[in-house]
């Protein structure tokens, strides 16, 4: 029988065996999403360790060997397995993360967020989508293959980390120390968004991301608001003058000269294929959750999906001026507020970061002080053309998980790490591959999982180590 023959039915077999196993799969990811390993607040240190380490025995249950929970200096662990006995294959690398983010707005989740609840064919939980899901998926996959056919077509290597909602800030150095170990042909990477449940997505482009802290400062000290109101400086107000010019309400574009300098233009090709995805109005205000009588903010003439994929874009994340809970008759000496830029494929983060300080810090209302500071390493937008064997072996397999003919699209998000990586192991190929849809909610209350994606993916991903077996990989 050829080896073709061969991978043809270990497909089949290991399908057989994800629909056999379906009910328990999602008492996997039940067991995780039931651990609350927030990384955003430093408040669940515990929960994290006790998370890396049921990853780790998920791991251990599916067949991986080598499992490991690794600990770097000031980091969250990290849990790596593999198994690496396909020899002349391809090497994959899985990459993955535990950790979620906290459970605001609490009043708003309609099941515990800690207990991963199935409703209308969803699986509603914090993580479940966001990424605890694609830890489940991509272990159903290799589980299926490793306990039908005894092995797998491809070599693997498996990567979770815990750090990913903070910007994975220690994971460059953590690949740099354990290189050797990761180095690998191929990166799959299962973070990304489809356009729908039933349609299969394959990301080619990711926003980078800047944050800033901007600080006016007016008085020393409070001051009384009957004594001083209207003749003392508010700082609370000249801040928020400031962040105005931010706005682009009724204008073309962000009022800021030099923002989009440099900003790749879409080829015709591209532009064609943006056409062709054709947006429901109404329904994209459902996912987006507008109130009545609201408005999109997208720029005149500009297709939503170009808008979050290939434009920038500057949200204001938090502002702080005094406690509504402590608030009195008072002139505020001092606001702050961090300010999110998305920035896309060609922009250079130290200009736009000129370009917004310089109009930020100027005319600033009755002379107030303005201070604009970056919060941390700006994180670099990533984009690849949509070709190679990598690429069309991932086309084929998601064609064959899910019955349908997959799109590749742009993301608004940031995965600051694929880019470095990449290069890190020598430019290999990042196979970015959708399991949130527009109603998963990441972030938001009653985050959620499609059924139909959870399998669906699961299946391409036994279909993907298949059609990526003896591949010429290196682009």
């Amino acid at each position: 029988m050829s080896r073709e023959s061969n991978r043809h039915e270990g497909c089949a077999s290991a399908l057989q065996y994800l629909e056999q196993q379906q009910e328990r799969f999602v008492r996997d990811l039940a067991e995780l999403v039931a651990i609350p390993s927030i990384s955003t607040d430093g408040a669940h240190a515990q929960e994290i360790e006790t998370c890396a380490h049921v990853t780790a025995e998920q791991m251990r249950r599916a067949g991986l060997e080598h499992v490991e929970v690794l600990h770097a200096p000031g980091a969250y662990p990290y849990v790596y397995g593999d198994w690496l006995h396909a020899d002349g294959q391809p090497t994959v690398l899985l990459y993955s993360h535990y950790d979620v983010q906290p459970t605001n707005y609490l009043e708003q989740w309609h099941s515990d967020p800690w207990t991963l609840t199935e409703r209308d064919g969803r699986l509603y939980g914090r993580g479940a989508a966001d990424d605890k899901g694609a830890i489940s998926v991509q272990l159903a996959s290799l589980e299926a293959w490793l306990k039908t056919v005894g092995r797998l077509p491809v070599n693997v290597k498996m990567l979770v980390e815990g750090e990913e909602e903070v910007g994975s800030r220690n994971l460059l150095g953590f690949l740099r120390h354990h290189r050797e170990r990761l180095q690998a042909d191929v990166l799959v990477v299962t973070d990304t968004e489809n356009l729908d449940t039933q349609t299969p997505c394959i990301t080619t482009s990711l926003r980078g991301i800047i944050t800033l802290k901007v600080e006016v400062r007016a008085l020393e000290r409070p001051l009384h608001s009957g004594m001083a109101g209207g003749l003392a400086p508010d700082a609370a107000l000249a801040l928020n003058a400031v962040l105005a010019r931010l706005c682009w309400a009724g204008k073309r574009r962000i009022p800021v000269p030099g923002f989009y300098e440099g900003v790749k233009r879409m080829s015709g090709k591209e532009r064609k294929a943006l056409r062709a995805l054709k947006v429901a109005p109404q329904k994209l205000r459902k996912d987006l959750t507008l109130l009545p009588g609201v408005k999109f903010a997208n720029l005149a003439g500009v297709h939503p999906y170009e808008q979050t994929w290939r434009l920038p874009a500057v949200t204001v994340i938090a502002q702080e001026a005094s406690s509504l809970k402590q608030a009195s008759n008072q002139v505020l000496p001092y606001a702050t507020a961090l300010v999110s830029v998305r920035i896309v494929p060609e922009q250079e983060p130290k200009k736009v970061i000129r370009a917004l300080t310089k109009e930020l810090c100027s005319r600033a209302p009755w002379g107030v002080q303005v201070q604009v500071t970056p919060v941390g390493e700006p994180v670099k937008w990533w984009y690849i053309q949509p070709k190679g064997a990598a690429f069309d072996a991932a086309l084929r397999a998601l064609q064959a998980g899910y019955g349908r003919k997959p799109l590749a699209i742009g993301c608004g998000g940031t995965i600051g790490f694929v880019g470095p990586l990449c290069e890190m192991f020598g430019g290999i190929p990042a196979l970015l591959l959708g399991i949130e849809d527009p109603q998963s909610a990441a972030h938001s209350p009653n985050e959620s999982l499609s059924l139909d994606i959870f399998r669906n993916l699961a299946r391409s991903l036994v279909f993907l180590f298949a059609e990526l077996a003896q591949q010429k990989l290196q682009t």
